[in-house]
């Protein structure tokens, strides 16, 4: 098999699963990230493993022009194959009252989570629009479905990915391209450290007393929706850990 997925954020968490789970599968990659050391560590490990091609670029979503320098300098003989983008790379800084929050968190995440990912989209969209049978997966969150006290504007850009997962919808599909909105709830990554901006303590508050979602469950989640037949997609999947009823629902065995 020659396809390529472009994996978005794949260093940690949910992109450095759908990295493994694709890579196991036989596809080829292409990832992205800050973090040079990491994917470079990501790539040497997957094609030994799985004798697969992997091409990194390593840029942050929030800067237009290298995310467009980063995918011109793709080889045709990578781009003619790129059949599937996740955009994966999205995160939380801060939790409070919006009239506590600091606007450098909110720039962070509005131009990471919202700007990036159109960035990333519009530079690999017209690599799809060659390729039949392709796709976009966007990796959403329960945020975007709910708003919860505290998250006010991480909910606010997560709402604005599910709303762009449905106008990519409309505006691909005369072209054959399905879009993907995942939305997962309570997933122990390192989204609360983030978040939290390192203070463990307080990341590892959010998980206890119950199982939450690991990022192979949203890997398989994406591998499902990226392998079902040409006339079969799936708009929008909602994942919960089985403890997490809502955004504010959570079961927690208290020892």
């Amino acid at each position: 098999m020659s396809k390529y997925a472009v994996i978005t954020g794949a260093t940690a968490g949910f992109g450095k699963s759908c990295a493994e789970k694709f890579a196991s599968n036989g596809w080829n990659l292409v990832l992205t990230g800050r973090r040079s050391e990491r994917l470079n560590e990501i790539k040497t490990n997957l094609e030994n493993k799985y004798q697969i091609d992997i091409a990194t670029l390593n840029f942050d979503v929030r800067e237009e022009s290298k995310v467009i320098d980063c995918f011109a300098s793709l080889s045709s003989r990578v781009t003619s194959q790129i059949r599937l983008l996740i955009n994966n790379a999205g995160l939380a800084v801060g939790r409070g009252p919006i009239d506590e929050g600091l606007s450098e968190d909110w720039d962070r995440m509005i131009d990471t989570n919202i700007k990036g990912l159109l960035y990333v989209s519009k530079a690999v969209i017209p690599f799809l629009k060659a390729n039949p049978d392709s796709q976009i997966i966007n990796i959403g969150s329960i945020a975007g479905k709910e708003v919860y006290p505290g998250g006010n504007v991480y909910c606010a850009s997560k709402h604005a990915v599910d709303a762009i997962s449905k106008a990519m919808r409309i505006d691909l599909v005369q072209y054959g391209i399905k879009v993907t909105n995942i939305a997962p709830g309570a997933a122990e990554t390192e989204f609360s450290i983030v978040r939290f901006k390192g203070n463990t303590d307080e990341a590892n508050k959010v998980y206890s007393g119950f199982d939450p979602l690991l990022a192979e469950d949203i890997a398989d989640a994406a591998w499902f929706v990226g392998t079902r037949p040409a006339h079969v997609n799936i708009n929008d999947l909602v994942i919960m850990p089985t403890a997490q009823a809502n955004t504010t629902t959570l079961h927690k065995e208290t020892t």
